[in-house]
């Protein structure tokens, strides 16, 4: 008699990252097999480590680390993400927040950045920001993974507050 187990594969990662750039290879390499993992399409998969990638960068260049006792192990900054049931891909970035909230730039055709929010919210259903435990600041984005959330509406426009799934 042979008995058969299955393996439930995980649904969502958490990654405690140095505050810098080095962060963010290690994080992409860790989404994009999760999410293989969870057979999600590839072209999702490619947007999902796109949008981690700008939110990290972000995070790095413009916010302050965790605090030593938010971060849990001294991590600069906590990267996690999750497909839901109903298709949706949560993509977060959680820091010690910055001088100022993180928004879309208009930067020149000459710039060197600026472009990264503008690349989150053309690849993202909806992205924002919320204030978590004092000193922590989330950016999240909300992708298409199947089913009904395949298309992207005008009313999926990005909201800049308020709860990332709020009628998602």
């Amino acid at each position: 008699m042979s008995l058969m187990v299955a393996q439930e594969v995980p649904t969502s990662s958490t990654m405690a990252l140095p505050h810098g750039p080095k962060c963010v290879a290690a994080a992409r390499r860790k989404l994009r097999c999760d999410l293989d993992t969870q057979a999600v399409p590839d072209p999702v998969i490619d947007d999902a480590v796109l949008v981690l990638s700008e939110l990290l960068s972000n995070s790095y260049r413009h916010a302050r680390p965790l605090e030593e006792s938010a971060a849990g192990g001294g991590c600069g900054i906590r990267a996690t993400w999750r497909v839901d049931p109903d298709g949706l891909l949560a993509v977060e970035v959680t820091d010690g927040g910055g001088p100022t909230r993180p928004r879309p730039a208009s930067p020149s055709l000459t710039a060197h950045g600026g472009r990264g929010l503008g690349i989150v919210g053309s690849l993202a259903l909806r992205w924002g920001v919320r204030d978590d435990a004092p000193g922590e600041v989330t950016v999240w984005a909300l992708l298409p993974v199947r089913g009904r959330h395949a298309r992207r509406d005008e009313a999926d426009a990005p909201l800049l507050a308020g709860d990332p799934y709020a009628g998602a």
